[in-house]
């Protein structure tokens, strides 16, 4: 793949994954790009296609995904997700870093097809502050915040794991976090300002 490597990011909902992109983007956003992922699910209202996904039935993801087409897949409730070979190349060909925000599960695929990447593992600095964050969103039901506290433990176990992450990020304190973040990939990306 030309260009420069890619960047996945990855760590439990709630660690400040976003917010450090989000960040990021605002600072250097002309070094950065984002490939557009495949999914099986219907569009949401305002969702374009291209833009927000590439949505395709679940007979052309199959297709694709036995074809090799995909650097990671997984599915979630019934509706499979996945980031193409070509999305990615479409970003680094134009000299763009390729963000990759991604599950363990992710992570545990782009791994297996020899693609070289640039592993962030973001997390809270515990169990207990990562469930006040998600109960502080107000989205959770008790049901859903207990499912993804375990998937979180489950995550954060193998985000420690020798060898897994280039580099692992405690989101204790933002700005610490983020200079961290920065620092990284300034020492990955010597062309980053």
């Amino acid at each position: 793949m030309q260009g420069p490597k890619p960047l996945v990011l990855c760590g439990p909902s709630g660690a400040g994954k976003s917010t450090l992109q989000k960040r990021l983007m605002a600072e250097l956003k002309e070094s950065f790009g984002f490939s557009v992922s495949h999914t099986t699910r219907q569009p949401r209202e305002g969702e374009l296609a291209g833009v927000a996904y590439h949505f395709v039935t679940q007979e052309q993801m199959q297709q694709a995904i036995g074809k090799g087409e995909f650097i990671e897949h997984a599915t979630f409730a019934g509706n499979t997700y996945g980031t193409s070979i070509e999305a990615v190349r479409n970003v680094t060909e134009k000299g763009l870093i390729c963000i990759l925000d991604i599950d363990v599960q992710g992570v545990k695929s782009i791994k297996q097809t020899g693609i070289q990447c640039n592993y962030i593992f973001v997390m809270p600095p515990t169990v207990e502050v990562l469930e006040q964050r998600l109960k502080g969103r107000g989205s959770e039901t008790p049901e859903s915040l207990k499912k993804r506290l375990d998937r979180a433990s489950e995550d954060m176990e193998y985000g420690k794991g020798e060898g897994n992450f280039d580099i692992l990020i405690v989101n204790d304190d933002l700005d610490t976090a983020y200079a961290g973040f920065l620092a990284f990939l300034k020492e990955r990306y010597p062309t980053l300002k």
